[in-house]
């Protein structure tokens, strides 16, 4: 099954003009851009951890979200995206099938973003499906955004609303990447990261990398539509607030930029974007929220940890 799935995907990949060696050898051989700095990350995605095969939950939108959510890690750090490799341990029953369907949902988003799909791996067991992509971007010399230089006075912007992604939205993830660049390319940005565990939590990561403290105006914290819906059907007792701060899977981009630069940010967005300041970085450490009136309480990060918490 692997030789004929192999010899089926290689004759759909189109080729690309970055490959030296295309794939097909032992290992593509990538031309790096001239003058920039190689970004690598890479995500894996497993049944019954990350997604449940059935229903709306199709193969071609777990290839898609494969994908997709490197292609935001890219975003977070202001690269932009060049090629990815993909690697599949499929189910015995079904395998081929499904790698096509993957490929299917990979393969549109690949092109829309300029990404060639360099190689990968491709195995068969009794376990459920797993994919693991590894995307490589590139950023000009010392332009890479990174986690740690949020500074005391910078505010913090979202650049969507959050909340209740697990309704849909968690599988057809858009990832930020042209509106990073354009971003990149007009304004300062101190600090980012992407939201993929739950704004609060992944805000908490970035203050800690940055050693500085964040505060969260909880009225202004971006409320997406799936929070509100979410805490209408579950009762858990979660507003839609808590939904927002704690769901993950938004996928959006967290910024830290110097004032003037956030409120510009919000006046004349990229095409598309709706950013909302929705804090401001002071001296110290961890997270605190202000309420409409200016009280000032601790806030507890939540959001989703590998560890099942």
């Amino acid at each position: 099954m692997e030789s004929q799935f192999v010899d089926w995907l290689l004759a759909r990949l189109p080729s690309d003009p970055r490959l030296e060696v295309p794939p097909g050898d032992d290992a593509a051989v990538l031309r790096p851009p001239a003058g920039r700095r190689t970004v690598v990350t890479v995500d894996l995605l497993t049944e019954g951890v990350d997604f449940l095969l059935g229903g709306d939950t199709t193969p071609e939108r777990v290839g898609h979200k494969a994908l997709a959510v490197n292609l935001s890690d890219l975003a977070a750090m202001g690269a932009r995206p060049e090629a990815a490799v993909v690697a599949v341990a499929l189910p015995r029953q079904g395998g081929a099938a499904i790698a096509a369907r993957l490929y299917a949902g990979l393969a549109p988003l690949a092109a829309r973003f300029g990404v060639t799909i360099a190689g990968g791996d491709t195995n068969t067991w009794d376990g459920p499906l797993v994919i693991s992509v590894t995307a490589i971007g590139s950023v000009p010399p010392g332009a890479a955004w990174r986690r740690d230089g949020a500074k005391p006075g910078d505010l913090l912007v979202v650049t969507g609303a959050c909340g209740g992604s697990l309704l849909g939205r968690h599988l057809d993830v858009e990832p930020r990447c042209r509106e990073a660049l354009e971003i990149a390319a007009r304004f300062p940005v101190h600090a980012a990261i992407d939201i993929s565990d739950g704004l609060s939590l992944d805000l908490a990561r970035l203050m800690h990398a940055s050693a500085t403290r964040g505060i969260v105006d909880l009225s202004r914290v971006p409320i997406h539509p799936d929070a509100v819906h979410r805490s209408r059907l579950e009762a858990d007792g979660k507003s839609p607030l808590d939904h927002a701060l704690s769901d993950g899977e938004d996928f959006e981009l967290l910024l830290a930029l110097p004032a003037a630069a956030a409120l510009a940010l919000v006046i004349d967005p990229p095409t598309g974007l709706l950013p909302v300041i929705f804090g401001e970085v002071t001296a110290g450490e961890g997270l605190v929220a202000r309420s409409a009136d200016g009280t000032i309480e601790p806030l507890q990060p939540r959001g989703w940890l590998h560890d099942g918490t």
